[in-house]
């Protein structure tokens, strides 16, 4: 099975029990904060961090309780920011996968409490895995001041908005922004595979690696994607960075030398997964996918 449709597969299984295991945490909600929950963490998606977990534990074990219950908390992590980054103090964005963003769909005030649910409930899922504080210690870090969040406001004083951006050169300022605010959620989704799946402390650094390098060229085709797709098929606005003046990769080397910085890092990405026990073959597939994607 080609990676587009092993993706595609996997995306509907996981709503499908996602969508499960949100209703049975919040069925004791307030219904409004129910209803803006699911508006975010159901809106469709690739999924790719979920389905890394699972990817990178299938390399030793079966994907089990504790690989599905670490899938859920990556993505409420990743679904609670892009509920936060839409907002108007952020990116100000009207639609999100095709939709209008939680914020418009709702108020601002109830997308904020639907992020902050999100975030809490992704450290519930984790409480019930047989690693919680190994796992949880790789969330934390990945989403805090130094991983995701840092990254975010690294991202807005980039765009001159307040001062405290990075100092140094524009190549550095840009791969510190990719690899915080991006790649760190990437990269845990890796490692926390390897986690609950039992690797070796040297399986799980390489996985770590493999995910560095992938966030790196996940970031590379979004700019890409930015400067030249298609908005309908993204479900949100394109040339949005260029306005904003965003420091991007696209904005820092142009469009042709972005594709190939693009194409360099997945090779790097696939060249990583030698050492690794079990079939890696959809690993370096999903890393040419990211590259290729179209939305």
């Amino acid at each position: 099975m080609d990676c587009a449709s092993r993706l595609t597969g996997f995306a509907a299984e996981f709503e499908t029990a996602f969508e499960a295991a949100l209703h049975e945490k919040m069925e004791n909600a307030p219904p409004r904060l129910g209803e803006a929950v699911r508006h975010a963490a159901l809106a469709g998606g690739k999924r790719i961090r979920p389905f890394l977990v699972h990817e990178c534990a299938s390399l030793f074990t079966s994907a089990g309780q504790d690989t599905r219950s670490a899938a859920f908390a990556i993505e409420c992590v990743h679904c609670y920011s892009l509920v936060h980054d839409d907002l108007p103090a952020m990116d100000d964005d009207a639609m999100r996968r095709g939709k209008p963003t939680v914020h418009i769909a709702f108020d601002e005030a109830t997308a904020i409490l639907a992020g902050d649910c999100l975030l809490t409930l992704a450290f519930e899922y984790l409480s019930s895995c047989r690693d919680t504080g190994p796992l949880s210690a790789i969330l934390a870090r990945a989403s805090g001041g130094a991983g995701m969040v840092g990254g975010q406001l690294l991202d807005l004083a980039a765009e001159g908005r307040f001062g405290g951006g990075e100092a140094g050169d524009t190549a550095t300022v840009i791969r510190r922004i990719q690899s915080m605010k991006t790649g760190a959620l990437i990269t845990a989704a890796c490692e926390m595979g390897a986690i609950t799946a039992g690797a070796s402390d040297g399986q799980r650094r390489a996985l770590g690696e493999y995910g560095s390098h992938i966030g790196l060229a996940f970031q590379i085709a979004d700019d890409l994607l930015d400067a030249e797709g298609d908005a309908a098929k993204l479900g949100k606005a394109v040339g949005k960075d260029a306005h904003a003046g965003k420091a991007t990769f696209v904005g820092m080397l142009g469009v042709e030398g972005a594709r190939k910085r693009l194409g360099e890092t997945v090779e790097s990405a696939r060249g990583v997964l030698g050492g690794l026990p079990g079939n890696t073959a959809m690993l370096s597939d999903l890393a040419g996918y990211i590259a290729t994607r179209d939305r």
